[in-house]
């Protein structure tokens, strides 16, 4: 990984900006991205226009990354695209982060739709999608600690990163942040002369099609973004916004799957701050002093021990096992960091392996939670371990 904005503006001017006339809702923050973009692209396609969405990270297949409406981009025209930028790719230096960005934009240079939407990386200031030249709306999902290695230390620091991709007189809408986040936004939005819309969560008339309560915060920046856009496109309209956010499906949060037949939680939380909207979830399907296993793989450059102390009760079991095909944190190096909690920790070489010994024991009266990351989950989904409902 390498966060620079400089081989994207090149490799974008050789390209001759593709889509570069077609205005974007870029989606910036740390949790929650995925969620509000899922909800704009579905609240367009109620309202009849069309959408182009980039997303990451995938579950499955790459082509998840880049689709036009409900159509994802074929993998025939992906590695077509992919093998044609590879003169640029290599002259360029494009990571595959940008290399996928590129990708998209010439795709929806292709299909000419009404909107982008674009969910930012881990960052904004320098991240691929910023590179797009029109973006004069952006909306704003939780930002909290994570990806410090890349973004800073501090949580004014990362907040400062993902602002700035806030460009000359956008309009910026949030939900409550934390007030260092807050200012940060109010600071970076009266640099760039641009407008901050502050929204409170949907009420319960709202239904949506993604799971859990912090979606109507989601679904807040998201029906706040249509209305602005609304003022462009007539054919937004309140019914729509609804209908589409009632259609909406965002797969891997906080979603029920099967395993053998057996009903089990999902779930991308994969830092502190979404852990502790995971332990909150917690509290709807489960009673006090009840128990909960938890079956978590986490990156190694991730903060394991403050989401396990968010996410495990006293009566919980943690199963710890690693993401596939990436560095993880391994039971031998949480037990010194949890002393407290060290006896409710335990380690399968797979989530396969844990979910067989859960098997074993007898099946847990209260579902399991596969959490911690999302490749795990994808993973899964891909060998066919576990199926959506």
């Amino acid at each position: 990984m390498d966060l620079s904005l400089d081989r994207m503006t090149i490799a974008l001017e050789h390209l001759h900006q593709p889509a570069r006339s077609i205005p974007a809702v870029q989606v910036v923050g740390t949790n929650g991205k995925g969620s509000i973009a899922c909800l704009i692209h579905y609240g367009l396609m109620a309202a009849g226009l069309c959408s182009g969405l980039t997303t990451s990270p995938h579950l499955v297949s790459w082509c998840e990354r880049i689709r036009i409406n409900n159509q994802l981009i074929s993998i025939t025209a992906l590695r077509q695209t992919l093998e044609q930028l590879q003169p640029l790719t290599e002259q360029c230096r494009l990571t595959p982060f940008e290399q996928l960005i590129c990708s998209a934009l010439i795709h929806f240079e292709a299909q000419r739709p009404d909107w982008l939407v674009l969910e930012a990386g881990l960052g904004g200031r320098l991240d691929a999608t910023t590179a797009h030249s029109w973006r004069p709306l952006i909306a704003v999902a939780s930002i909290g600690m994570d990806h410090r290695e890349h973004l800073g230390p501090s949580l004014h620091a990362i907040a400062a990163e993902k602002a700035a991709a806030i460009g000359e007189g956008a309009h910026v809408i949030s939900a409550s942040q934390e007030p260092e986040v807050s200012a940060v936004l109010e600071q970076r939005v009266n640099e760039v002369k641009g407008t901050l819309q502050w929204v409170d969560a949907l009420d319960e008339s709202w239904n949506l099609g993604l799971s859990g309560a912090l979606q109507k915060r989601n679904g807040a920046v998201a029906a706040a973004a249509l209305q602005w856009m609304s003022t462009r496109n007539e054919v937004i309209s309140s019914r729509a916004i609804r209908e589409g956010f009632a259609a909406a499906r965002w797969p891997g949060r906080l979603q029920w799957m099967r395993w053998r037949g057996l009903r089990l939680r999902v779930d991308g939380a994969h830092n502190p701050p979404a852990a502790i909207q995971l332990a909150r979830e917690r509290c709807s399907w489960s009673s006090a002093g009840s128990r909960q296993i938890w079956i978590l793989a986490i990156q190694a450059q991730k903060q394991a021990p403050e989401m396990l102390q968010q996410l495990l009760g006293p009566l919980d079991e943690a199963w710890i096992v690693p993401v596939p095909g990436h560095r993880s944190w391994r039971l031998e190096q949480l037990k010194p960091a949890l002393p407290l909690q060290a006896h409710q920790l335990k380690s399968a070489e797979t989530a396969l392996e844990a979910l067989n010994q859960l098997l074993d024991q007898g099946w847990p009266g209260s579902a399991p939670v596969i959490a911690g990351s999302l490749y795990l989950i994808g993973h899964l989904m891909e060998n066919g371990t576990l199926e959506a409902e």
